[in-house]
């Protein structure tokens, strides 16, 4: 392989990668209906694997929420605002860690290492037999 085509060939395997990255800060825009948000993994790839996650942002809300698939493949959904002072946490592989003091929670919401002493804001999740996923949000704003 020549000089040209290896740079070819790095410079787009690298803009796949960054775009890879990029697609996962992506906030989804949804309509509740009824007090729900009706989610598919056909429509939405990143849930249909354990450790997948989706960034929802409901509409009237200020804050999103993370739809995370779990490794027995049922989902939780969370806000993702920390307890303790209220920084925005970041999903770390199979963890929610919070960049400002570094309270660290499972996918599920549970403080796994403080200083946050109460378990994120949680959302029951269901899954139809057609395979929909459905969160409850209510009158949540």
């Amino acid at each position: 392989m020549d000089r040209r085509t290896f740079v070819a060939h790095t410079t787009c395997t690298l803009a796949a990668v960054a775009a890879g990255g990029c697609a996962s800060l992506v906030t989804v825009p949804v309509v509740p209906e009824g007090g729900v948000i009706r989610l598919t993994p056909a429509s939405h790839p990143s849930l249909s694997r354990p450790g997948g996650w989706l960034k929802v942002l409901p509409a009237s809300w200020s804050s999103p929420l993370y739809v995370l698939a779990l490794e027995d493949g049922s989902y939780a959904a969370v806000l993702p605002i920390c307890t303790h002072l209220g920084c925005t946490v970041d999903i770390s592989g199979l963890r929610l860690v919070c960049p400002c003091h570094g309270s660290t929670y499972d996918r599920e919401g549970n403080v796994l290492r403080g200083p946050a002493e109460r378990a994120l804001q949680r959302f029951p999740t269901q899954v139809t037999g057609a395979g929909e996923i459905i969160v409850a949000i209510g009158g949540m704003q």
